[in-house]
Parts: C-alpha cells; structure tokens; sequence
C-alpha cells in the first residue's frame, strides 16, 4: 500500500484574462500621439456656450494658430461667438519686474471668485523670437488657482509679437466670454510697450509696483503711469510695509502731475500684501467703483466703441501681413532678397519695394 498521501490545495489559480493596452489603439495616430477630435465650427460654437473647457481649450488653440487652414474655422469660431460676449468685467494688470504678479493675480483671483463670480485669467508669456518658444508656467505659479472650479487659466505665448502680447488675445477674450466667464483677467509680460495693446482690450488698468528698491518712480514710462487707472505697491507686509507706504505717497504725489483721464476717474495708489491678503479686497471694492461710474457716465460704452475701432485695424493689418508673407511669389523671392541684404548688393528699401511689387504684381523698377 502506498503511503503517500495526495497532497490537495484549497488555493485554485485561474488563468486571467489578457490585459487591454493603456491606451485605445483607435485613437492613436501612427506617429503613437492620441488623436483629437475635429469638430465643425457650430461643434465649437455649441461647446463653448455650454462651458466645456476642453472644447475652449481647443477653440483658443485654433485661434492662435498660424496655420492658413485654421484661420477661417477660427474666425468663423468668433463670429459665431460675437453676440454672446461683451458681457464681462476686463481688467489689464501688469507691473515691474520682482513686483509679485502672479502671486499677486492668485490672491485677488481667489478674492473674485469668492464673490461668486467665474474668473478666467490669461497669462502672456514671453517667447524666444529665436525658438519662437515659451515657458508657459503660469499654471504651476498658481496652484490653487488653477485648480478652482470657477476659474480657467490660459497662458499664450507672444510669439514675437511687439511688446509680449499675445496676437490673439482680442479673440481668446470674446470666446472666454462666451463660454460664461464674466471677469477676465490679462496679465501682461512686463512694463513696456505692451500695456498700449493691452489696454486697448481692457476696460480697467492696474499697474503693479514694488518699494524699496531704489527711486520707485526710475523706469518707469510716462505713459502707462497715465493709463494706470489704479497704482497698487505690493509685498506690503512686515519689514516691507513702511517702504511701500512711503512708495504710496511718492507714486500719489506724482499722479497729480498728470493731466486728467478722459473718463473723469482720478486714480489711486493703494498697498497690497498677497502673502497677508491685506488690500485686497479694497482694491476689488475700488474697482467695482470705477465700473459703477464709467457706466453712469457712459464712458464706459464709448471706450467700448472706441476698442472696436482698434480691433478693425489691427485685423486688417494681420489679414495683410498674413496674406503678404504667405504669397508664393513673395515666398520664392524672400531667399534671395534676404541674400542681397547680407552681402550689401540693395538697400532695405529698395529690397521692400521689390518685394511689395511681386505681391501687387507691379513691374519693378530697374
């Protein structure tokens, strides 16, 4: 008799089912990159009204892009998105360099939202006129912001653009709009040239400034110290606080210096601490004050108007410039004319008249 007994487990194995790839093979391209949806004008249209993000995302792609075949669906995009804008509160904010905007943008973003408002903040970032590319961090300065239900964060580079802003903006705004986002905030790389484009699609202007290091007036331009329609001094908090309310009475002082704003409206400078909080929410009160009496003057339309005008010319000169440099005629003799230029042989004028006469098809002069 064998004496060995059947050794019987109570642990069963089942053979498993095969595992699916990670990613659907129907939607993946054959360079491995997920495919996305293509949708019709009235597709974006719809989406956007009904405040789905990701199609607002892909809108403002499109938008930006200097694709020629993306240019009529992106226009068409606006267009359709015309009548349901206009309707949000648009406010410029730039500032000196180590100034604090973003941390500034979200403190007072939060600030917004907590009075039940739905914010969307758009970022200008600066692009290498080399690379034509851009940091586009401004979603990981922000954290709590950018995860807010209430707010939609959107940083655009400035493809070279004079100034650092974005060449789309004007649109990106019109879509935000319709997508329900009724405070919009634009941030813009620095003090310079840009405030101008800046603040010709905003309704209200906030320059950001910085004590305590050196003459707070030094650098900064004539100009946008008069399109500051409010002067914040910021970091004003501990050892920081007394300097920037000293900068606040030098900067007030040389706002009486300035001729009168055409909307009537004598700005002001306050401090503000983003860390603390503190002058936050006076700064958001003073805001809503000026909007109360630029409606109740009606300047607040007639800047409106005014922007209006603004935005015609400047898509004339972008449907120009775009159909100029995208001319096969004008592309095939660019090489060559660049070519000249570096060895001397022609002058940069005659070099552009030879150019815009091959565009209009005129006989060049010899």
């Amino acid at each position: 008799m064998d004496n060995k007994r059947e050794f019987k487990s109570s642990l069963k194995v089942h053979k498993g089912i095969p595992q699916p790839p990670s990613i659907n093979p129907d939607v993946l391209t054959k360079s491995g990159r997920k495919k996305r949806k293509k949708y019709s004008a009235d597709e974006f249209v719809s989406g956007i009204l009904s405040g789905n993000r990701a199609i607002l995302s892909q809108a403002i792609t499109l938008v930006e892009s200097s694709l020629p075949e993306h240019y009529e669906t992106a226009q068409s995009i606006i267009e359709k998105c015309l009548p349901f804008s206009a309707r949000s509160t648009r406010i410029g904010i730039t500032g000196v360099p180590g100034a604090g905007k973003s941390s500034f943008i979200e403190t007072f973003g939060l600030h917004i939202l907590s009075e039940g408002r739905k914010l969307a903040v758009l970022t200008i970032d600066p692009s290498s006129n080399k690379t034509k590319g851009s940091i586009l961090g401004d979603k990981t300065r922000m954290e709590q912001l950018s995860i807010h239900p209430g707010a939609f964060i959107r940083p655009s580079p400035t493809t070279g653009t004079l100034g650092g802003v974005a060449r789309k903006t004007r649109e990106t705004i019109i879509l935000c709009e319709a997508a329900g986002f009724d405070t919009i905030l634009i941030e813009t790389v620095g003090v310079g040239q840009s405030e101008t484009s800046v603040h010709s699609m905003v309704d209200f202007f906030l320059l950001l400034m910085l004590a305590g290091a050196g003459d707070e007036l030094q650098g900064i331009k004539r100009g946008i110290m008069e399109m500051a329609d409010l002067i914040t001094i910021t970091k004003a908090d501990g050892a920081n606080k007394q300097y920037a309310e000293n900068a606040r009475v030098s900067f007030q002082n040389a706002l009486h210096l300035f001729p009168k704003k055409s909307s009537g409206w004598v700005p002001r400078v306050l401090t503000c601490s983003a860390l603390t909080n503190k002058g936050i929410k006076e700064l958001w009160d003073i805001i809503m004050e000026y909007f109360t009496f630029t409606r109740n003057s009606g300047y607040f339309d007639i800047f409106r108007k005014e922007q209006e005008v603004v935005r015609m010319h400047n898509t004339i000169i972008e449907y120009l410039n775009k159909s100029f440099y995208n001319n096969k005629e004008v592309k095939l003799l660019v090489p060559d004319i660049e070519r000249q230029l570096h060895e001397g042989t022609i002058t940069s004028y005659k070099a552009a008249i030879k150019l815009l006469d091959k565009y209009f098809k005129r006989q060049t002069e010899k």
